[in-house]
C-alpha cells in the first residue's frame, strides 16, 4: 500500500496554505453562525459585526490622517479587512485564487517573501483606497493581497518573456483580464470602488519583487544587461 500522502496542499508553499485555512477557517465560522449551528442566536450576525469592526473604512482613515491620529482599533484595520467577506462563495473564490497565485509565486520566491508581498499588497491597497474612494462602506476581503500576488506572477513573466525576447505587456495579461472583468460586472450590477485597493496591490507587488526575488535586483540587472 503506498503510504504517500497525497493531499492536494502537500506540494503547495506552507505560507500559502496556512493563509488559506485562516480564511476558510473565518468564513466556515461565519457561515455556521448565520445558520444557527454554532454559537447561538447572536452569532447570525457575527458576520456583520466582523465587517463593523475590522473592515477597513475610507472616512474613518482620512478623518486619523487629518487629526495625526492613530487608534490601534483603526490601524489594525489595514489587515484584518483582508480576512472577513461577505459571502462563503466570495471567500472560496479569494482562497482559490489565493492557493492558485501563491503556488506559481512561492515556487520562485522565499516563504517570508511571499508573505510579505500578500501582506503589503492588503496595507498598501488599504492605504490608497482610504486616500482615493469615497466609498462610505467597509473595504473587506483578501483581494488586494491576491492581486499583489499576481503582481509578483507578472514580474515573473515579464521577466521570463524578456530572456526569450518576446512583448513583455503579455506579462501583464492576466491582470487586465480581471480588471476587465471588475469593470464589467460593476457596470452591470453595480459595485464599489473596490478595484482601487486591487491595482495599487498589483502595483506594490510588482515592484517589490525587484526586491524580493531570489538574487535580488542584482538578478534582474544581469538578466537585462544580457539580452
Amino acid at each position: 500500500m503506498n503510504s504517500q500522502n497525497n493531499s492536494p496542499f502537500q506540494t503547495l508553499p506552507p505560507v500559502v496554505v496556512a493563509l488559506f485555512l485562516l480564511i476558510m477557517g473565518i468564513e466556515i465560522v461565519f457561515s455556521l453562525g448565520a445558520r444557527g449551528l454554532m454559537g447561538g442566536a447572536q452569532a447570525v450576525g457575527w458576520r456583520l459585526d466582523a465587517v463593523q469592526t475590522y473592515g477597513f473604512s475610507a472616512p474613518v482613515f482620512r478623518k486619523m490622517l487629518e487629526l495625526g491620529q492613530w487608534p490601534t482599533e483603526h490601524l489594525i484595520r489595514t489587515v484584518s479587512y483582508a480576512f472577513v467577506h461577505g459571502s462563503f462563495s466570495q471567500a472560496l473564490f479569494a482562497g482559490v485564487m489565493l492557493l492558485a497565485l501563491g503556488n506559481m509565486v512561492g515556487k520562485v520566491f522565499s516563504q517570508l517573501a511571499t508573505l510579505l508581498i500578500f501582506l503589503a499588497g492588503i496595507v498598501v491597497g488599504a492605504v490608497v483606497y482610504g486616500l482615493v474612494a469615497q466609498s462610505q462602506f467597509a473595504l473587506i476581503g483578501a483581494f488586494p493581497g491576491v492581486y499583489a500576488l499576481i503582481g509578483a506572477y507578472s514580474f515573473l513573466m515579464w521577466m521570463r518573456l524578456g530572456v526569450v525576447g518576446q512583448n513583455r505587456l503579455h506579462a501583464f495579461r492576466l491582470v487586465g483580464i480581471l480588471l476587465a472583468i471588475q469593470l464589467v460586472f460593476g457596470l452591470v450590477f453595480g459595485s464599489q470602488p473596490d478595484w482601487i485597493a486591487d491595482v495599487a496591490a498589483f502595483v506594490i507587488g510588482f515592484m517589490l519583487s525587484f526586491l524580493l526575488v531570489p538574487g535580488g535586483w542584482r538578478r534582474v540587472r544581469d538578466i537585462l544587461r544580457h539580452r
